[in-house]
């Protein structure tokens, strides 16, 4: 029992580290957007401001950081990681109680 308890611990501990770095990558993406688009702006007014082209990685980069939110603080949906824990944790069961029968 002392044994499934550690390695029920140590699950915890390398989700939780996961979690931490997918986190972390989300924050570094957003500190990176909210320094380069402005920059990206000011090279675009200096050189040529007839064509606003900022907006292609506005929008571009501002897509890839929202589906990135929604990975890290939102993906427990339908088939999300609670879903997936959840369905394994059943289908353990369930041979578990096969194998007793």
């Amino acid at each position: 029992m002392r044994t499934q308890s550690n390695n029920n611990m140590e699950d915890k501990y390398i989700k939780a580290r996961k979690k931490v770095e997918e986190l972390k990558g989300f924050y570094y993406n957003l500190i990176s957007y909210c320094l380069v688009i402005p920059f990206l702006i000011f090279i675009n007014y200096r050189t040529y401001w007839d064509f606003h082209w900022f907006w292609f990685p506005i929008l571009g980069w501002g897509m890839g950081l929202a589906f990135h939110a929604y990975h890290v603080f939102v993906n427990n949906g339908i088939l999300g990681k609670n879903w997936e824990q959840r369905k394994i944790e059943e289908l353990m069961r369930e041979e578990e109680e096969k194998r007793w029968e």
